[in-house]
């Protein structure tokens, strides 16, 4: 044997066991180890891996990181080096080059489960969720020694649901301790949409393993998602006890206080992220929502256009900055997005965010045609996209006005959860709902919340829908439902609000949606109080089809969908005058234009709420508004926006036809006299 060959072989030797002495934190040794096979081999990539990351604990990033990139610069297929880097980038709240190189450092090694984590951590605060739960999967697919579960998260990944799912239940009958199991039964019920099981397994997995940090993460968010807020921000703290100050945990916690309307202590977090990390384009656009819903507009046009200098192509800040009503683009900042839709980087959605933002720039400057234009890009886009079904929605409907009879309300009357405190305003979005919840928010007796799931969730559990080409059992569920159940679900809705509530013995619950399920509403909670926010169709629609929605809202796209929509809203609400008289209060936004006072009055005589002043002086009231109407209630009532719709007229032709006879018998007094 050869001194040479002599010599790599002892250097082998020593850089595993100096890899084993790095993986038991023996930093110290370690670290001689490596400086013994680089005196020998200066090129040594594993004795310099060693170094670097010895480097990381004692004299922190930076120093590490110039270590490693020189490493890269050697041996440019070292996977280690590339994770290593991920994990500076995430400490440092630098979560973009975080994720690049740990993609990169599992292309080139897919068996490391620490940057499949770590990758999944910031997937989920970036709001990716389909790539978060595919990085954990496979983070559980090589933590896992059951073969069983490798093979389920296998079928998972390949879209194999049921087969997955079926597996699940095998391995957790033989072994109901199993915690990586029950994670991804958990994992496999969040894809379905049945989140009361996946929360239920996800507690029982934590009772099992109280240090499974990363199932508590996904608990954590599961909670956010279904507006447990408080026991949400209960658990990001129990992470955020173990890891202090970490950035994507911040970013979580953050988004969860913005949720509860906790505003100004979420814009803490914000900016301790904002001046501690690396500018991040998402971050800065959070804290400029933050500042936008308490009314601190000039902070976030800041925060909006900070995001842009980072993001030159970020669609969703261009877009915040046109969804703020009373902001005009300089035409630098419209040469500088119709630049960046060219950008190799600009994203689909990007695109389609400029699209609507240059539509409103030029709405601004009076350019309908050109300002349609745009419009009209950007909703071909978000309507191919996201999709709406109106022969479904047709269809639910029907199902609606089919079986939930005259006769079945009176046969259930009081039969549910008698607290008063719940007011409901349903419609179509852009239908002034914002306005007169700003209206009655500004009442003493009544707290406004914000447009809440709660009733949306009874629903999805009512239809027993798993997956998307199961028959929803709702609202037929609602004829075999008994007394007894009829109060819980009732109680449990009060339950779910109080969290957004303040002291104010009467809440707003404003999800616009919820007006397909007045019949609902009205059984889990006779006492509740419902308004139907209506606006003339094309304005409502037109308005609608200018405006990008965060989620949902899927037929506002289109101007067809968005005819058949309002025609069907209208079916149904005619059909709950019919079948529950006197329950539904209809409010004309035209009216309230028109003689604001006397609609005031009527509204809160309807709630059973004495006349107050600050009811009229509802643009003083100081309170987060979440909802892209923010700006528009800060101000006294205008008559501006009632007719906006005839400058793009002659675009609108699809609208009026599948508009048809609703648009013929709007009403067209100015006051309207229905109770």
């Amino acid at each position: 044997m050869s001194n040479s060959t002599g010599l790599a072989e002892a250097n082998n030797k020593n850089s595993h066991n100096a890899l084993d002495l790095l993986q038991q934190g023996h930093y110290s040794q370690a670290l001689e180890q490596a400086q013994t096979i680089l005196a020998n081999d200066a090129d040594h990539a594993q004795a310099m891996f060693i170094v670097a990351v010895v480097c990381r604990h004692q004299e922190g990033n930076e120093p590490s990181l110039i270590k490693l990139q020189a490493l890269l610069k050697l041996a440019p297929n070292f996977s280690l080096a590339y994770q290593e880097i991920g994990f500076i980038y995430a400490a440092l709240g630098n979560f973009y080059p975080a994720i690049a190189h740990l993609q990169k450092a599992v292309k080139l090694n897919s068996k490391l489960p620490e940057a499949w984590r770590t990758m999944g951590e910031l997937f989920l605060v970036d709001g990716d969720d389909a790539s978060a739960n595919e990085a954990f999967r496979q983070h559980l697919r090589l933590n896992s020694k059951n073969p069983d579960t490798v093979m389920a998260v296998s079928l998972f990944s390949k879209g194999k649901i049921g087969q997955a799912e079926q597996l699940c239940r095998k391995i957790l009958k033989d072994d109901p301790t199993d915690v990586n199991t029950i994670r991804l039964f958990a994992d496999i019920a969040i894809r379905l949409s049945v989140y009361a099981e996946a929360e239920k397994l996800l507690e029982r997995c934590l009772e099992l393993a109280p240090d499974y940090h990363l199932a508590r993460l996904n608990y954590c968010n599961l909670l956010s998602k279904r507006e447990k807020l408080d026991l949400a921000l209960i658990e990001v703290n129990k992470l955020l006890a173990l890891e202090i100050n970490k950035p994507s945990l911040l970013v979580l916690r953050a988004s969860i206080l913005s949720k509860s309307g906790e505003f100004h202590t979420a814009i803490k977090d914000y900016d301790y992220l904002v001046k501690n990390c690396p500018p991040k384009s998402r971050v800065l656009l959070s804290l400029g929502h933050a500042h936008k819903a308490i009314g601190q507009q000039a902070l976030a046009i800041q925060a909006y256009r900070d995001a842009v200098k980072v993001e030159a192509h970020f669609g969703d800040a261009y877009w915040s900055l046109a969804n703020l009503k009373t902001f005009s683009f300089e035409n630098a900042e419209i040469e500088a997005m119709l630049q960046a839709r060219e950008l190799p980087q600009c994203s689909e959605e990007d695109f389609y965010h400029i699209c609507f933002a240059l539509g409103k720039a030029y709405e601004h400057q009076r350019q309908y045609d050109l300002s349609f234009q745009y419009y009209k890009e950007g909703n071909d886009i978000k309507c191919k996209l996201d999709g709406h079904s109106a022969d479904e929605n047709h269809r639910n409907v029907q199902r609606a006005k089919a079986s939930l009879s005259r006769e079945f309300f009176q046969s259930q009357e009081n039969l549910g959860y008698s607290d008063p405190a719940p007011i409901f305003i349903v419609g179509l979005p852009r239908s002034g709902s914002t306005l007169l919840e700003q209206i009655l928010a500004s009442h003493s007796q009544v707290d406004g919340t914000k447009e809440l799931v709660h009733i949306l969730s009874i629903v999805q559990n009512l239809s027993e829908r798993r997956r998307q080409q199961d028959v929803s059992k709702y609202p037929e569920a609602l004829l075999s439902l008994e007394a007894e159940q009829l109060k819980t679900l009732g109680k449990h809705y009060i339950e779910q609000a109080r969290i957004q509530r303040e002291s104010a013995p009467f809440f707003i619950d404003k999800m616009p949606n919820n007006y397909l399920h007045v019949g609902l509403i009205k059984l889990i909670l006779p006492n509740a109080k419902i308004i139907d926010a209506r606006r003339h169709p094309m304005a409502c629609c037109f308005s609608g089809y200018t405006q990008l929605f965060s989620k949902g809202q899927s037929f506002t796209y289109n101007l067809n969908d968005l005819g058949n929509y309002y025609r069907d809203y209208v079916e149904v609400m005619d059909h709950w005058d019919e079948v529950l008289p006197g329950q539904v209060l209809r409010v004309h936004y035209e009216d309230v234009v028109a003689d604001t006072e006397s609609q005031v009055r009527r509204i809160l005589d309807f709630c059973g709420l004495p006349f107050e002043e600050s009811c009229l002086q509802f643009h003083q009231t100081q309170r987060a508004v979440r909802t892209a109407s923010s700006e528009q209630v800060r101000q006294p009532i205008y008559q501006g926006a009632l007719e906006h719709w005839h400058n793009y007229s002659e675009h609108l032709q699809d609208l009026k036809s599948s508009l048809g006879d609703v648009l013929s018998n709007y009403p067209t007094t100015k006051i309207n006299e229905q109770n």
